[in-house]
């Protein structure tokens, strides 16, 4: 039987949107301190209520043996990444931007420990090209968590070519740790997971924009057909469809036509029908 390594003990998320917070959350209910870093106090004071609301939620299930109140005191949030200086490990959390990444990810490593880990949570850019830009890239590798963190079992640990391979054993670790289970995957473009589910969310829009079935019944094609627990259409209101069309254009970009976006997705981004968080998708949220 294998023992899973304990977590590091101070835990760094730069970002507390939902992924972030979500992210905090799981290090959170498992013991570590959490410090979250975002770039200003009112985005900090959002991040500290999204992620008091997930512990409090853990409470309420019955998921947590500890309060609410033990838990947060090892919660902090800050705008400084100074704030870092004592993680074992910091996952980044930005939004799905190139350079917006490297440029945060630089601005982290600089503030860490020598022996301290770097990961990102992207979903589908290099983590190879991020790792050439740092200064130490065999201390950094992908840990792509799945929304919503909470009830996602799942953990993309994504192996850049220059990472170390104990760190990759650490992170499938950590993951055990987490109560969730790690896939490993080489670096390439959407990994394993946005490769195939974006390529089956880009098909079933398609259907969409052809007349071929309504959103609910190609939906419920797979869940009751395929077992899936969601149908792509409705996963793509969750994740966002501006998140959706993003990944889309860079794997169009680097795997070609069968990645292209559907008009149908560009023009519902267009009109601000970016799924759950803005109310419509290609359902009806409002309620």
């Amino acid at each position: 039987m294998t023992v899973a390594k304990p977590l590091p003990h101070v835990i760094g998320v730069l970002g507390g949107g939902r992924m972030g917070a979500g992210i905090a959350h799981a290090f959170l209910i498992k013991g570590a301190t959490v410090i979250v870093v975002e770039r200003d106090h009112e985005a900090a004071a959002g991040a500290h209520a999204r992620v008091s609301d997930a512990v409090g939620k853990s409470v309420a299930r019955g998921a947590l043996e500890e309060s609410a109140e033990q838990a947060l005191s090892r919660f902090s949030t800050s705008t400084d990444y100074e704030s870092f200086k004592h993680c074992g490990l910091v996952v980044e959390a930005v939004p799905e931007d190139f350079g917006l990444k490297v440029a945060a990810l630089k601005e982290v490593e600089k503030h860490l420990p020598a022996d301290s880990f770097l990961a990102s949570n992207t979903s589908s850019l290099s983590v190879t090209a991020l790792a050439h830009e740092l200064s130490r890239p065999s201390s950094f590798l992908g840990l792509h968590f799945f929304n919503p963190v909470p009830a996602s079992t799942l953990i993309e640990v994504v192996v850049a070519k220059e990472t170390a391979p104990e760190l990759a054993e650490l992170a499938k670790a950590w993951t055990t740790a987490l109560g969730k289970t790690a896939v490993v995957v080489n670096d390439a473009p959407g990994f394993a997971s946005s490769r195939l589910g974006v390529a089956i969310a880009l098909e079933a829009m398609r259907m969409v924009e052809e007349g071929v079935a309504s959103a609910e019944d190609i939906d419920n094609a797979m869940v009751l057909g395929y077992k899936h627990p969601t149908g792509p259409l409705k996963t793509t209101d969750m994740v966002g469809l501006d998140v959706r069309l993003g990944i889309a254009e860079y794997l169009h970009s680097t795997l070609g036509e069968r990645f292209a976006p559907p008009q149908i997705l560009r023009d519902k981004v267009a009109a601000g029908e970016l799924g759950r968080k803005t109310g419509k998708g290609f359902y009806d949220w409002s309620e």
